[in-house]
C-alpha cells in the first residue's frame, strides 16, 4: 500500500499553494487560483450532502476539460463518492449504457451534449447537471435540487462566515484501498469495460511523479488531452493539482495553431501528450526542410550538421514555448523514424508506457536516460514485470504486470476480470515485447493486432504503418490480412496535394511509387500486395488511435 493518503495530497496542496493559480480555462480566460478549486469543492460537498448523496455512491461526469469538470472530479473523491469519467466523444447510446451500468446518482454534463441523450434511458439518475454553470437541467420526481442549488451561497456564508480558509479545508477519511474512479476504456478493440481503480492506484501514479520531480511548484503545464482519459488526466490534473502546478486546459481541438499560441501564451514546463501530435509536427515542419536538397548536402558534412541538429532543436523548443523540460509521449505507439531523429537532435523528450487498468503508468525514464525503441524501466517500488517468454530479453512474450497501480477488476464483469489476469495474479497487458536487464521494456506490438506470415513469422502492422505514414502524401494508414495478403488502406494528405498543385488523379501513381519503395524498407514476408485510397479519415478513439475492429 502506498504510504501517502491521496486524498490527503489534496488537503495538503489547497493549504500550501492557496494563492496559487490552479486551473485556467484557455477558451474562456478565466483562472482559479487554489483558494478558489477548494471553495467550489466545499461548495459541491454542501450541495452533495443535502441532496443525500451517500459514500460509494457513483456520480458521472461528461463534458470538454473545463474548471467545473475538475471541480467535480475533486469534490467527488474528496466526499468518499466514486467518480465516473465520460469522454465526451463517445456516442450517445454508449454514454446511456455507461450510466446505466455504472448505477450513477447523478450526472454532470456539458449543456451541448445533454441535448443529445435521453433521461429514460438512465432511469436511476436523480438529478443531471450543468458543466457551463451548475444548474439543474433535470430531476426525477420528488426531488428538489433547484431549491439546495439557490441556497448554497446562503449556506456557505452560514458555515463560513469569515470567508472559507486554508484552515476549513477538511475532506472525508477515504482509505487507499477504496474504490474512487470507474473509468470505461475505449480501446481500439470495440469493447468498453469499467475498471475499478483505487485511491492507491491513483496515489501510486502521482506518489511516483512527485519523486520523479517532474514539475515544481508554480510550473505551468497545457492540457489538450481528454482528462476524462487515464493519461492526461494522471500527469495535467490530479499530479499538477498535488504540486501547486498551474493547469491550462485548452478544451478544444488542439489544432496546431491553437496549440501554438497557448504555448506561446503560457510557456509549458512539461507537455503530455500522444505521439500523432509529435509526428505531425515532425512531417508537416521538419521533415519538408530535411529532404531540400541543400539540406542534405550540408547534412551530410559533420560537423555542421551538428549545428543544424542544434538549431532545429531549439527552433521545436521554443515552438512549444521555449521553457519546456521535458515532453513525454505515450498512449499509443510512437513512430520510431520520428523518434530515432529526435534523439539524435538531443530533444528532451521520452516514451512512456501504461494502460488505463494501471491508473495508467507502467514504465518511464527520464528523457536523460532514455533509450530509442523502449518505454522506459519499470517503475521501481511500485511495479513489477514479467515476459510470458523462455527468453525475456530476446523472445517475445506477452508483457504482464503486478504491482501498486494495477486495478481491482472490471464492474459487474467477473468473466472480464479472470480474463484478464493469470492464474497467479499478473494483470495481461495484450502487448508483446521484452525486458532488459534492467527492466527497461521494449514492445513490438499488440497480440490482438499481429498477424501470422506465409511461414509462421509474426508481422506487427504498426511497424509498417509507421514507414508508410512518412512516404509522401500518406496522412495515416492501416494494414489489413486480406486473403491472406497484406493490404494498406491509406488516407492521403488532400492539403499537402493541394499545395503542390497534385490532383485525385495522380493518387493511383504516387501510391504505387510508395508501395514500391515500402516494399524495398521491409522485410519479403511483410510486402504489401497493394495499397487502396480510403476517403475518409479513420474513425480513432480519444487518444488517437485508429480502432482497428471496424477495418479488419
Amino acid at each position: 500500500m502506498i504510504k501517502e493518503n491521496f486524498v490527503e495530497l489534496y488537503i495538503k496542496s489547497f493549504k500550501a499553494n492557496w494563492d496559487l493559480p490552479a486551473l485556467t480555462d484557455y477558451s474562456e480566460q478565466k483562472t482559479l487560483c487554489y483558494k478558489d478549486l477548494a471553495t467550489e469543492i466545499a461548495r459541491l460537498h454542501i450541495f452533495f450532502k443535502k441532496a443525500g448523496v451517500e459514500r460509494g455512491d457513483k456520480i458521472a461526469l461528461i463534458g470538454k476539460n473545463n474548471t467545473l469538470w475538475c471541480s467535480v472530479y475533486l469534490a467527488t473523491v474528496s466526499y468518499g463518492a466514486v467518480i465516473v469519467p465520460i469522454l465526451q466523444d463517445f456516442h450517445p447510446d454508449n454514454v446511456h449504457h455507461i450510466v446505466f451500468h455504472s448505477e450513477s446518482k447523478l450526472l454532470f454534463t456539458s449543456d451541448a451534449i445533454w441535448e443529445n441523450l435521453d433521461e429514460c434511458q438512465m432511469s436511476q439518475v436523480r438529478g443531471v447537471f450543468s458543466l457551463t454553470n451548475f444548474r439543474c437541467l433535470h430531476q426525477q420526481s420528488g426531488e428538489d435540487f433547484v431549491s439546495i442549488l439557490k441556497g448554497l451561497d446562503k449556506e456557505m456564508e452560514s458555515r463560513y462566515p469569515g470567508g472559507y480558509t486554508p484552515d476549513d479545508v477538511e475532506y472525508a477519511k477515504v482509505d487507499n484501498s477504496e474504490l474512487v474512479l470507474l473509468n470505461y476504456t475505449s480501446g481500439t478493440t470495440g469493447f468498453s469495460k469499467g475498471v475499478m481503480l483505487t485511491a492507491n492506484n491513483l496515489a501510486g501514479n502521482v506518489t511516483y511523479a512527485h519523486d520523479l520531480n517532474l514539475l515544481r511548484r508554480g510550473q505551468r503545464m497545457v492540457s489538450f488531452l481528454p482528462l476524462a482519459h487515464a493519461y492526461g488526466c494522471a500527469f495535467d490534473f490530479l499530479y499538477a493539482m498535488t504540486e501547486g502546478v498551474h493547469t491550462v486546459l485548452l478544451g478544444k481541438t488542439p489544432s496546431p495553431k491553437i496549440l501554438s499560441q497557448a504555448f506561446a501564451e503560457y510557456k509549458p514546463n512539461l507537455i503530455v501528450t500522444v505521439p500523432l501530435v509529435i509526428e505531425k509536427i515532425y512531417k508537416k515542419v521538419i521533415l519538408p526542410q530535411l529532404e531540400k536538397p541543400t539540406m542534405k548536402v550540408a547534412l551530410s558534412v559533420p560537423i555542421i550538421n551538428q549545428k543544424i541538429y542544434a538549431k532545429i532543436n531549439q527552433k521545436l523548443k521554443e515552438a512549444l514555448g521555449g521553457e519546456l523540460h521535458e515532453v513525454i509521449i505515450g498512449g499509443a505507439a510512437f513512430n520510431h523514424e520520428v523518434e530515432a531523429f529526435l534523439h539524435k537532435i538531443k530533444f528532451p523528450f521520452t516514451v512512456g508506457y501504461g494502460m488505463t487498468e494501471c491508473a495508467p503508468l507502467i514504465s518511464y525514464d527520464h528523457n536523460y536516460d532514455f533509450i530509442p525503441t523502449s518505454c522506459g524501466q519499470v517503475l521501481k517500488g511500485i511495479m513489477e514485470v514479467r515476459v510470458d517468454s523462455p527468453d525475456p530479453q530476446n523472445i517475445l512474450g506477452e508483457i504482464q504486470v503486478r504491482g501498486e497501480n494495477v486495478m481491482k477488476g472490471y464492474y459487474k464483469n467477473e468473466e472480464a476480470t479472470k480474463l484478464a489476469f493469470t492464474e497467479d495474479g499478473w494483470l495481461r497487458t495484450g502487448d508483446l515485447g521484452t525486458v532488459d536487464e534492467n527492466n527497461r521494456i521494449f514492445l513490438r506490438g499488440r497480440s490482438k493486432t499481429m498477424i501470422l506470415g506465409p511461414s509462421g513469422q509474426n508481422i506487427f502492422p504498426e511497424e509498417i504503418e509507421a514507414r508508410l505514414n512518412n512516404m509522401p502524401y500518406v496522412m495515416e494508414s492501416l494494414i489489413v490480412n486480406r486473403d491472406n495478403r497484406l493490404v494498406a488502406l491509406v488516407y492521403p494528405d488532400y492539403e499537402a496535394m493541394d499545395n503542390d498543385g497534385l490532383s485525385s488523379g495522380d493518387l493511383s501513381e504516387i501510391m504505387e511509387t510508395n508501395k514500391v519503395n515500402l516494399n524495398k524498407m521491409i522485410s519479403s514476408y511483410e510486402n504489401i500486395s497493394t495499397i487502396h485510397v480510403y476517403p475518409n479519415e479513420f474513425e480513432k478513439t480519444p487518444k488517437k488511435s485508429i480502432k482497428r475492429y471496424l477495418y479488419v
